[in-house]
């Protein structure tokens, strides 16, 4: 298809979908009431609507009372039955996809049911979105002068029952129209291989003959495909291989921790990075702007809201909030209705507000993923916001890290311990410790106040790790590729004495 026409098409489409963005931005809280009404209308005969009596739901506030907040082990005997065949439970039409999740707050696999609908008016709605607001923001574009390097998961689809079942990527390319399927790159067929790593040197076979002008994927998987690019290539840059490369849409984990790593290997000023925020439920946010540091939270792809204040979560107080009622800066567990079924579902991530007009949000960590074992609460942004100053003051790069408490024991105080595998590792151990606990301070006024005069906590404890041990970590736990991760922070110390295991050595 030729590119004028393309543009004229993404063009037309734009201004059509710019309008309906519009409205969700001028009436949020109408936009959402109208999602809710609708949802609870087009279930109400399933056994969930029949159970919670949704026709007499006829506001949010009898929504909230009538039906319980859930998270996935209050789901799972539904879900068993749902794939087994079963239909019309907690949603009107046949759920034949499954995402599956390993989650890394749970051992077992969790099933997220994906229905048409979440498909097409959540999903693939909001790829069609991510790229108008590209181009409007970017009217100079060439993108369709080539094609998109997507970095899918690595499980393949597995059929029984009737449903299937793999990695969210791996669902989406699956059922991905033809003309998404005609401007990607690498085929299906290689996308979709079982093997990760028989599967990434097939990508880099395959990508460096194309003519790739975008790149979409986690970041830490697709830092791990483009060095083998350059490896295989003998590049110094990505630019070298593929001049036309501008822009790349990410998400899955955080992309501070790799950003200079990134920065390295697209020099280029004007190369673009738009974060996207999504997961198996669903997809939630994305950057409109460039260069913006938070994300737009879209409220028309048939997901309902509410917020936790996490200062209440896990508490006897806990109550969930609608949009209407969220305050800026303030940290939050997600609760989603979505139009796969899923009702009132804690989906385990936590955000931060940065504005209220539009609604723009941070993704600040996992519900599970914190430390609180002394009162500091550290979350997963204030550890990236202090690696990144660190970073800067000491000239090293980090590609990977977790962190976990030390108790106390007798006289002892507590600290944190890390493990950190780095790319150019500090000259000075001492200095980074030193840094890193200054800058904890800085961005963590409970971690500061239980710092001072080493009250109940002291410096904290830094390992290096050997080269790959993230990885191999990852590879024993069959957990390798998609949006898999060693978990950053934890309460407890399993996954730090594991690595401990792994690792050849420790320096203090």
């Amino acid at each position: 298809m030729p590119i004028p026409l393309v543009n004229s098409i993404a063009s037309w489409f734009l201004k059509k979908r710019i309008h309906q963005m519009e409205l969700f931005i001028k009436y949020p809280h109408d936009v959402q009431k109208e999602l809710l009404r609708n949802l609870l209308t087009k279930a109400k005969n399933t056994e969930f609507g029949k159970r919670y009596n949704f026709e007499e739901i006829n506001s949010y506030e009898t929504f909230r009372e009538r039906v319980p907040i859930q998270k996935y082990e209050d789901y799972e005997g539904v879900i068993e039955r749902s794939r087994k065949g079963e239909t019309n439970i907690f949603w009107p039409t046949p759920i034949k996809w499954f995402a599956k999740s390993s989650g890394t707050t749970n051992a077992k696999s969790k099933f997220i049911p994906v229905s048409e609908d979440s498909l097409e008016d959540c999903h693939y709605a909001a790829g069609k979105d991510l790229l108008c607001i590209y181009l409007n923001n970017n009217p100079q574009s060439q993108l369709f002068t080539g094609k998109s390097l997507r970095l899918g998961g690595s499980k393949e689809i597995y059929r029984e029952n009737g449903t299937s079942y793999g990695d969210l990527s791996a669902i989406l390319i699956d059922n991905m129209p033809f003309w998404a399927e005609f401007s990607s790159t690498p085929s299906n067929e290689v996308s979709l291989m079982h093997d990760w790593e028989y599967k990434m040197q097939a990508i880099v076979n395959e990508t460096i003959k194309e003519k790739v002008s975008s790149l979409a994927g986690v970041p830490s998987w697709m830092l791990v495909l483009l060095n083998n690019v350059l490896e295989t290539t003998g590049k110094e840059e990505l630019f070298e291989v593929w001049p036309n490369l501008e822009v790349y849409f990410h998400g899955g984990v955080s992309f501070q921790p790799y950003a200079s790593q990134y920065q390295k290997i697209l020099p280029k000023e004007d190369f673009r990075y738009y974060e996207i925020y999504n997961a198996s439920e669903g997809f939630f946010a994305c950057q409109d702007h460039n260069d913006s540091k938070d994300l737009l939270l879209m409220l028309d792809y048939g997901i309902f809201y509410e917020f936790i204040p996490m200062d209440e979560y896990g508490t006897e107080n806990e109550k969930a909030i609608p949009l209407s009622e969220v305050e800026i800066d303030k940290n939050y567990a997600v609760v989603i209705t979505t139009n796969a079924g899923l009702w009132r579902y804690k989906i385990g991530d936590t955000v931060r507000f940065t504005d209220t007009n539009p609604y723009r949000i941070k993704v600040s960590g996992r519900t599970k993923h914190h430390i609180n074992v002394f009162g500091e609460e550290l979350i997963i942004e204030n550890a990236e916001a202090a690696l990144k100053k660190v970073s800067l003051v000491t000239n090293c790069e980090i590609v990977d890290y977790t962190v976990a408490p030390v108790f106390m024991e007798g006289k002892e105080k507590g600290a944190h311990e890390w493990m950190i595998e780095f790319k150019t590792p500090p000259k000075d151990f001492d200095n980074f410790k030193y840094q890193l606990d200054r800058a904890l301070q800085e961005v963590n006024s409970d971690y500061e106040a239980k710092r001072y005069n080493n009250m109940t906590l002291r410096m904290p404890t830094v390992h290096q790790a050997r080269k790959n041990l993230f990885y191999d970590w990852l590879k024993k736990h069959n957990k390798v590729g998609g949006q898999h991760k060693v978990p950053r922070l934890s309460n407890s110390r399993n996954y730090l004495e594991e690595l401990f295991e792994l690792n050849s050595f420790r320096v203090s």
